[in-house]
């Protein structure tokens, strides 16, 4: 090489770098803040869109027993019934009776507050963890986070109904592994002796919660803290192991508290009575096999749902913005961060085997087709994507300044993909819900106005929307939820009919 070629290129050099962003500390900031800002309005305005839907929901399956127990006998009667008959989930009667004391305005509007209340929490987790792992990005970053995960979890799934809008299920499978999450922000966040100790409290109070609030959740945060406590060696820094690790063993009693609470009720005997799920029956070879093929289905279910790629696309984004943590390219957070993310695919596959497992007695093989049982361990999957994204987006950072620009816009445009393409069928479902809330409504004025006058036997048309339980289903064949109606609309009985009112 000549002089003058030497020169050429260096002076090329010195050129790339002056233009590289970093070098204009104020103006990167700038543009980055503008660039996750108008991000973050594209999966904001699919999750305000899907809380606005809502306000369609309807009392449907379960409910149609719940609200005349809240009704009449308050929250007593609605403890009683779940601890004594139901299945022993005290935690989630609690939740019902929240709803439920609202009547229909409570179906109407949970989408809407349990929504927000899910993107607040996994907001403020996302926050909480960058700030204590000592990374800094740009103003909204940890907002987009949230709002791509809360998307992705709340709707890439085949019956969007049944896992965020039916009430009944949503508090038992969707909401309760965010709240499991919301337990975790006091110890981030914890620096003082006080706020230690809250930790502490919030860990085991929060366990016992869980623990008599769902038990496919309970199962996922107990092999989860195990798996904490084994990699906790490499994977916590110094000075917040052993807070950690004593957080994780309070956690872990909590939560087993609350389980052997659930499994001693009656309620939960019961249960096991009602679907022959004993435990030599439910963990016998024969069902922990069909279980494993159960498993294998619902895993290539999730696996070839393109949306999920948001989640990843949201990470790279992450990884390329955020600033601090490591020296250099081989640096501790990465070298911390990988092996935790392959523990944590294990703790995902493990936990996701023993829910379907505790899952089967009550569903069958029909436990492939019932996506609204899966979000105990999809929100693990969710946050693992991410963690995913963020370490790709890491090594691409420190690459080539065109290269990091071309994947931040190629992850900017997959998180747009995600969004629309979970916007379709929420799209396609509004108008479903919007037929059968005008349906119900309709039925419900003329049922309520001819029990007034005293009439005790009244025709029922079943009004259904994607494959919700109502009575008389299967062509009239089913009578359950029946006696549940004639109870809300205090008739002694209704029969089924073809035509609405």
């Amino acid at each position: 090489m000549t002089a003058d070629t030497a020169k050429t290129t260096d002076t090329q050099q010195e050129n790339e770098k002056s233009h590289r962003p970093e070098n204009h500390p104020g103006s990167s900031r700038r543009w980055a803040t503008i660039w996750t800002t108008a991000l973050t309005l594209l999966p904001l305005a699919l999750l305000g869109a899907a809380f606005w839907i809502g306000r369609l929901v309807r009392p449907g399956g379960d409910d149609w027993c719940f609200l005349p127990v809240v009704r009449d006998e308050g929250a007593s009667g609605m403890i009683a019934k779940f601890f004594l008959h139901d299945n022993g989930r005290v935690a989630n009667a609690l939740l019902v009776v929240a709803y439920g004391a609202y009547g229909v305005a409570g179906q109407r509007w949970f989408a809407l507050v349990s929504g927000v209340l899910m993107l607040g929490i996994l907001w403020l987790l996302t926050a909480s963890a960058l700030k204590r792992a000592g990374l800094t990005g740009p103003r909204g970053l940890a907002l987009l986070v949230a709002a791509m995960m809360a998307a992705v979890f709340l709707l890439a799934t085949s019956n969007t109904y049944k896992t965020f809008y039916w009430p009944a299920s949503s508090v038992s499978h969707t909401l309760a592994p965010v709240l499991a999450c919301a337990a975790v922000i006091p110890l981030l966040r914890a620096r003082t002796g006080w706020g230690r100790a809250f930790a502490l409290g919030t860990a085991y109070v929060g366990g016992v919660f869980i623990g008599t609030l769902s038990e496919e959740t309970s199962v996922v945060v107990l092999v989860v803290l195990a798996a904490l406590l084994v990699i906790s060696c490499w994977a916590l820094p110094g000075s917040g192991r052993t807070l950690a690790r004593i957080w994780c063993v309070v956690a872990f009693a909590g939560v087993a508290v609350g389980a052997i609470i659930l499994y001693v009720s009656p309620g939960a005997r019961a249960r096991r009575e009602r679907f022959g799920a004993d435990t030599t029956s439910v963990f016998g070879p024969e069902t922990l096999t069909v279980a494993l093929r159960a498993f294998g289905e619902i895993l290539g279910t999730i696996f070839t749902t393109w949306q999920y790629l948001g989640a990843v696309a949201v990470g790279v984004l992450l990884g390329l913005m955020v600033r601090g943590g490591e020296q250099g390219p081989g640096g501790p957070l990465r070298r911390r961060l990988l092996p935790t993310v392959l523990v944590g695919f294990l703790a995902f596959l493990v936990s996701g085997y023993l829910c379907t497992v505790v899952a089967y007695p009550a569903f069958g093989q029909s436990v492939v087709r019932a996506p609204r049982i899966w979000g105990d361990f999809l929100l693990l999957y969710v946050m693992l994507l991410v963690a995913v994204g963020a370490l790709l987006g890491r090594v691409l950072r420190n690459r080539r300044w065109g290269i990091s620009a071309l994947t931040s816009v190629a992850a900017g445009a997959a998180c747009a993909a995600a969004c629309v393409g979970l916007a379709v069928p929420l799209s396609q479902l509004e108008p479903k819900m919007d037929v059968r809330a005008q349906r119900w409504d309709r039925q419900d004025r003329w049922l309520k106005a001819q029990a007034a006058r005293g009439t005790q036997v009244l025709p029922y048309t079943p009004v259904s929307v994607s494959g919700m339980v109502e009575p008389f289903g299967d062509q009239g064949r089913k009578v359950w939820p029946g006696q549940c109606v004639a109870k809300y609309y205090h008739l002694k009985k209704v029969t089924y009919s073809t035509r609405l009112p």
